[in-house]
């Protein structure tokens, strides 16, 4: 019974040390080999423990493991007469054991109208077993508890707190979703109307969009990895300008792997805006915090990641409309003003301005001419009474009027007849020329 259920049981396929004995004494591979080592460390490649020695000493040695609560992610549960079958599942990692469970033990742990399904968490007492038979490793279960919605409220505030003093939350770490994606990625369920709501509104807000889906289990033991791996595989797409998880709410409880620690991280990490659209109100899930946008529902993401394209068409024609108002009221106001300019006297006749300069500046030419013609004339009057003064004083005036000038030889003018002697030559200089005379006592005639 335990080789066809998944959970064997805690002595299934153990031998006892007499059957042990006889297996050993058994012929073999090992056979003729001598005494068998008594430790692991004393076995080399001449001396081997076979496999039938090896697994009774791990199950001896899981044996001396005491019991512990556990706790995880129920899967693949199936029940064999009184027992359950069941495989505990780590949510945050790929981890997971065998565990088999009295079914009067899991029945005490459910409430009155619940039950215990696939994805259900658990606590469990429970004693680890080695099936030494197939060689693996599981539990078996004394005790089990039903992890309530409180403590998963009370796990999921612990991790909030803590991914939030990490920074994950923070708003400087949203990046901005771009104004017109070419391509939008798209997580959401096999079935469902998420998609159908995303991608009908979408395309017909802006029907150029174009979507890379990826149809993932969005709930249940199976909801983390799928999601996760989408989520990674759409923002290592080039082509893929914003990525959407979209989910149409749902209870509690299937909501919970929107808030598993490792999708959160996984989000966390992408470098392509992410939209939380998980649709649930109440208590959002750690995924809604950590992600760029969240959008309350997935209708309400794709009228977020595209605009509408009548809104831009209206906007357009509405910018327009006010442009060419603009522009006419500009050139309107410009035209007045320049038929003002034009209309002014300076621009209708335009030499007026300089007529009057050209009169002011011959007036002025002419009074400096005058000027000047009046200072030259009293200039020359004046040259002409200078000219009458030097004639007058001048040597050659009193040589005109019969006078000579008397010099010796040398030249030197005479003033006293002492000065030459007798029989001296001098020279007479008068008016028109010049005579030359010998000098004599007075009263000597010649």
């Amino acid at each position: 019974m335990s080789e066809a259920g998944q959970g064997p049981g805690p002595t299934a396929g153990r031998g006892g040390p007499g059957e042990q004995t006889r297996s050993m004494a058994s012929a073999g591979p090992t056979a003729g080999r001598g005494e068998l080592p008594a430790r692991a460390d004393q076995t080399t490649a001449e001396r081997p423990w076979p496999v039938r020695h090896l697994n009774p000493k791990i199950s001896d040695y899981v044996d001396r493991m005491p019991a512990l609560w556990v706790e995880g992610q129920v899967l693949n549960l199936k029940r064999w007469n009184s027992l359950y079958f069941l495989t505990l599942r780590d949510t945050d990692l790929d981890m997971s054991i065998n565990v088999t469970v009295p079914a009067a033990t899991l029945q005490r742990a459910v409430p009155d109208g619940q039950e215990v399904k696939d994805g259900t968490r658990l606590v469990l007492h429970a004693k680890p077993s080695f099936h030494t038979k197939r060689g693996s490793l599981g539990l078996q279960a004394d005790d089990a508890r039903l992890v309530g919605l409180g403590e998963l409220l009370a796990q999921i505030e612990r991790l909030k707190g803590v991914l939030a003093g990490e920074g994950l939350f923070a708003p400087e770490r949203k990046k901005r979703l771009p104004f017109l994606p070419a391509v939008v990625g798209l997580v959401c369920a096999q079935q469902g109307d998420a998609e159908h709501d995303v991608v009908r509104n979408a395309r017909a807000r802006w029907p150029a969009v174009q979507f890379e889906i990826r149809r993932v289990t969005v709930q249940g033991p199976r909801a983390v990895p799928e999601v996760g791996a989408a989520i990674g595989e759409l923002d290592a797409d080039p082509r893929v300008e914003v990525i959407v998880v979209a989910r149409g709410g749902g209870s509690f409880e299937d909501l919970l792997p929107f808030s598993n620690e490792a999708l959160v991280r996984k989000a966390a990490t992408l470098r392509t805006p992410l939209v939380s659209a998980i649709g649930h109100e109440e208590d959002r899930p750690l995924l809604d915090l950590v992600a760029d946008l969240r959008a309350s529902t997935p209708t309400d993401a794709a009228k977020r990641i595209v605009p509408d394209v009548t809104e831009e068409r209206r906007g357009i024609t509405q910018a327009r409309t006010r442009l060419r108002q603009s522009l006419g009221t500009t050139l309107e106001r410009e035209r007045i003003l320049l038929e003002a300019l034009r209309s002014r006297p300076v621009m209708v006749r335009p030499a007026t301005m300089l007529e009057a300069r050209q009169l002011a500046v011959d007036s002025a030419s002419d009074a400096a001419r005058r000027a000047f013609g009046d200072l030259l004339a009293a200039h020359a009057s004046h040259l002409t009474e200078l000219r009458a003064q030097v004639r007058a004083l001048s040597p050659a005036a009193t040589l005109e009027r019969g006078y000579a000038v008397v010099q010796t030889a040398g030249g030197e003018v005479l003033r006293d007849p002492a000065q030459v002697s007798d029989g001296e030559s001098l020279r007479l200089r008068l008016a028109r020329g010049e005579l030359v005379a010998t000098a004599g006592a007075p009263g000597t005639e010649y």
